[in-house]
């Protein structure tokens, strides 16, 4: 059994958190027989405070500001950067559109140790909020349908679950920081979603000029609408569409949906009786009020979140990684990786590779480099359940001489198999190539997904690997 130490940092549209996990591993496996490690407890084990997120001016997140709020947090939880080893930074809502995200996370460089994922989808921020609310542990132990909405700032982030397993995303710019306020309702800035909202109202909204709140109310109950209709509780229409989150999947609301859990700064206010209207100098509350009065979202029946406002950051912090099978092939020297984008082959393809055949995957490889600009990519396979030597031969032959016909020279052989095979594959692959040999199994990727590879753990025996979807929304 071993332990290792997990950051999650959460940079959103508001707010900026860290939270440090304990990730327990165990090799359940019998002396001999072939080792099975996997994770088998997660804690958190320090909530670092809720900063507000600084900015330079709206397009510009102000990276020092950043950097100084992690590096405090680091210090009150009394761990060092070496000291981590792995975990995720997440740049999220409308803070992953501000022009110099890049530019923040190389300002946080050297709190990442040798593993931390810098990435900032809407679908992945969907499933992390989504496990760290609790809505994915509720599908699996309930063996029902769950639906998670994090509702932060400027997005709201859409999950479906099945069993534990991600059956649909998607993500609106519909949050609580979408209009900004000053002093008597004056209106400091309005996002474009925002604005299209007005607009379909009908109603008058301008930056410098007075608003009020029944003005505000009408708008925030639209919002809540437009949430009922993402669920697939009233008929899409246009305005969805025009609020739906660039890079984002479009949510395809699942059959028989037992549970619905919200979560974000937002659901803190869903429900708030009394107390100040903006107090935030935002329409985060009254969006909180018009989806606790909203009909059709009120029928469903909810699950209290065990996570709300810090849903995403306990989910980056515990949930992004996944430990690889124990019969893998690596040269240590490679690692660690990240940001490696995945070429995920068909049935077909795959079954052209154990037959031998190097040419077409050398011409996908091809085609794709063109596409990505990739220097370095990770081939994903499903493998086979029994394969014959003369298979894995074949396989390691089609893989080897793809590589030397497509890849730079320097580039290594990376392969990730489903299935568990990718320590005889990998012995087949170092028999036909010079390049450094990395085969891993027990992990599934798909097609523009990307993967990080973090330093062997438990004496060597398995990888610590993030699948991440889509690196900037």
């Amino acid at each position: 059994m071993a332990d290792i130490v997990s950051v999650g940092i959460d940079i959103g549209t508001s707010t900026t958190q860290v939270v440090f996990s304990r990730l327990t591993m165990e090799n359940a496996a019998g002396y001999f027989a072939v080792p099975r490690v996997s994770i088998v407890d997660k804690q958190v084990i320090y909530k670092g405070q809720v900063h507000t997120t600084p900015l330079k001016s709206p397009v510009l997140i102000d990276g020092a500001g950043v950097r100084e709020i992690v590096a405090r947090e680091y210090g009150r939880a009394g761990f060092r950067p070496a000291d981590v080893e792995t975990g995720a930074v997440i740049i999220t809502g409308e803070s992953a559109r501000k022009e110099n995200a890049a530019a923040v996370l190389s300002e946080l460089s050297g709190f990442a140790g040798d593993f931390v994922v810098s990435t900032a989808g809407p679908d992945l921020e969907s499933i992390i909020a989504g496990k760290g609310s609790g809505a994915w542990r509720c599908s699996l132990e309930e063996d029902c349908v769950a639906v998670n909405l994090d509702i932060g700032g400027g997005t709201t982030n859409i999950v479906a679950f099945d069993c534990g397993e991600t059956v649909s995303t998607g993500c609106l710019d519909v949050g609580g920081r979408l209009i900004r306020l000053g002093e008597d309702l004056t209106v400091r800035s309005i996002s474009p979603a925002a604005a299209a909202v007005a607009a379909d109202l009908e109603l008058e909204l301008a930056v410098g000029g007075r608003t009020s709140l029944p003005t505000l109310r009408k708008i925030t109950d639209r919002m809540a609408d437009l949430l009922a209709r993402a669920l697939g509780l009233k008929p899409e229409d246009e305005l969805l569409r025009r609020v739906r989150t660039p890079g984002s999947s479009w949510f395809v609301p699942p059959r028989r949906v037992r549970r619905v859990c919200f979560s974000g700064g937002v659901a803190d206010c869903i429900g708030r009786q009394g107390g100040e209207d903006v107090p935030y100098g935002d329409i985060g509350v009254l969006l909180g009020r018009s989806i606790a009065a909203n009909p059709d979202l009120a029928a469903l029946p909810q699950l209290e979140a065990a996570e709300t406002i810090r849903a995403t950051v306990v989910g980056a912090g515990t949930y992004t990684t996944t430990i690889s099978g124990s019969t893998i092939d690596y040269v240590a020297e490679l690692l660690p990786m990240k940001n490696l984008p995945v070429l995920k082959l068909t049935a077909g393809e795959e079954r052209r590779c154990y037959e031998g055949e190097s040419s077409p995957l050398a011409e996908k490889i091809a085609w794709f480099r063109a596409q990505s600009e990739a220097e370095r990519l990770v081939l994903a396979l499903e493998g086979l359940a029994d394969p014959s030597y003369s298979q894995l031969k074949s396989a390691a032959a089609a893989i080897a001489d793809a590589w030397e016909a497509s890849m730079p020279p320097d580039a290594p052989v990376l392969v990730l198999v489903e299935r568990d095979m990718a320590k005889a594959l990998g012995f087949a692959l170092r028999g036909r190539t010079a390049r450094p040999v990395l085969a891993v199994d027990g992990i599934r990727a798909g097609q523009d997904d990307y993967v990080d590879f973090g330093r062997p753990l438990m004496d060597g025996m398995v990888i610590p690997a993030v699948v991440k979807t889509l690196l900037f929304g």
